[in-house]
């Protein structure tokens, strides 16, 4: 029976090793909530930080918290920003006769990215969702008509992904804006069914703003 007994102080190191397993599983869980990173990856990151460089981590963690304490979103156009208005509302050599309506904050920057394009942004925060439970109240639409109503806006081009949920938004944002003075305009040549415009190549999206399609007079 003597050989069965721990050795003095071995409960305290098992108590310190289920602590440090049970701070992994939790970080793994938390990396695991990220899109596009599974259980496999987010183990693969956690042990990949435990190996690195403790500046690298500590780095780490004050700049995911900077960035939830600085980056907000812009009161005139919803795209995420440091200073507000953003960069692009606040540019005045914007044309400010059209709006690109898009789905979320970087598909804004996608659309920077070409180059092709010089109007204002407007950025509906989600898509109208039925399933989901996701209505137009929902979302920012009620502030792109208060732009559109303050006057000034010729042009509104929807931007939505080419999904049975962004055509939907894009109809009923063509259907509010109908008979208006305001033309509506969506995105085309090049971009798949199915697909988001977060994943699209440069080229493609330039394309699509050259080639967009009148919805609406």
């Amino acid at each position: 029976m003597s050989s069965l007994r721990r050795p003095a102080g071995s409960t305290f190191r098992r108590v310190s090793w289920e602590c440090s397993v049970n701070a992994l599983d939790q970080l793994i869980g938390q990396l695991s909530r990220l899109p596009g990173i599974g259980k496999k990856s987010a183990t693969r990151i956690a042990y990949h930080l435990l190996r690195t460089d403790p500046s690298f981590t500590r780095g780490l963690a004050a700049s995911l918290t900077e960035v939830r304490e600085r980056i907000h979103p812009c009161t005139v156009c919803g795209n995420y920003t440091e200073a507000d208005p953003c960069d692009v509302c606040a540019d005045s050599a914007r044309d400010r006769t059209t709006i690109c309506v898009v789905e979320q904050p970087q598909d804004v920057a996608v659309l920077e990215a070409t180059r092709e394009y010089r109007g204002l942004y407007h950025v509906l925060m989600g898509v109208i969702s039925p399933i989901e439970g996701v209505g137009p109240k929902d979302l920012t639409i009620s502030r792109l008509g208060a732009r559109v109503k303050e006057g000034g806006v010729k042009e509104i081009i929807l931007a939505t992904n080419p999904t049975v949920e962004g055509d939907t938004t894009a109809l009923y944002l063509v259907k509010l804006f109908e008979g208006s003075e305001v033309r509506t305009s969506r995105l085309a040549l090049g971009l798949p069914v199915g697909g988001d415009l977060e994943y699209a190549d440069r080229l493609t999206i330039a394309r699509s703003l050259r080639g967009r399609t009148l919805l609406s007079s």
